[in-house]
């Protein structure tokens, strides 16, 4: 039997793209303790399968994340606060997306993302088809109907995707459970720690986005 060629690539976004060092610095900051400290408890978040809410409740308990939020963007509103800007970005995100576009791929960027990181994207002009978050898809990862949604976004049939992502847990396993191609970029704590878990083997593990084109056999467009 033929393996179906990969027409559509999807990709996460936080530590897939996106850098997430200054934003966790920035809260570090916030919180009155050092960027190691908070980066430290998050790598434990990370290796200990807790949300990352865990490590604001270590350094405060009771902490309201979403208030603490509101009350940052009335005091900062044109701060990147949370959030992150085109310096976040990896310096492989532009050359390989561009490059799989110059291969004749569809190129997607759809995770669980809030609205102010979704303009984000959009104000960066990345070479890509699409850009969406887990609001407009209507249901989040790794729910399955999240990968459904991104199928009928890609336009293809799930053998026919790729899904690029740094966890097992919301990326590549229920990626792999839709029927797509699961690729696992080992970068962030995540990556790192869920590269080693014996699930992993069902993806492609990588070190940098300019491994993806290689990895991917583009449709002949001549039949």
């Amino acid at each position: 039997m033929s393996v179906p060629a990969i027409r559509a690539v999807v990709f996460d976004v936080g530590e897939t793209l996106i850098d997430e060092t200054r934003i966790w610095t920035r809260w570090a900051h916030r919180l009155g303790v050092t960027p190691l400290t908070m980066l430290g408890l998050v790598g434990a978040c990370a290796a200990d399968d807790h949300p990352v809410a865990r490590a604001f409740e270590t350094i405060r308990p009771g902490f309201d994340v979403a208030a603490d939020e509101a009350a940052w963007a009335e005091q900062d509103p044109t701060g990147l606060r949370n959030t992150f800007d085109a310096d976040d970005l990896y310096p492989d995100v532009r050359r390989a997306l561009s490059t799989l576009r110059e291969l004749g791929l569809r190129v997607i960027v759809a995770g669980n993302q809030p609205p102010e990181a979704l303009t984000a994207l959009r104000a960066m002009d990345l070479p890509v088809d699409e850009i969406r978050n887990s609001a407009e898809l209507g249901v989040e990862k790794p729910h399955p109907g999240f990968f459904a949604a991104v199928a009928e976004l890609a336009g293809f049939a799930p053998p026919e995707i790729a899904y690029v992502g740094d966890r097992t847990d919301n990326d590549v396993l229920p990626a792999a459970d839709a029927g797509m191609c699961p690729i696992l970029i080992r970068r962030g704590p995540w990556g790192h720690l869920h590269a080693l878990r014996p699930e992993a083997a069902r993806a492609t593990i990588i070190d940098s986005l300019d491994d993806v084109p290689g990895l991917l056999v583009p449709p002949d467009v001549t039949t």
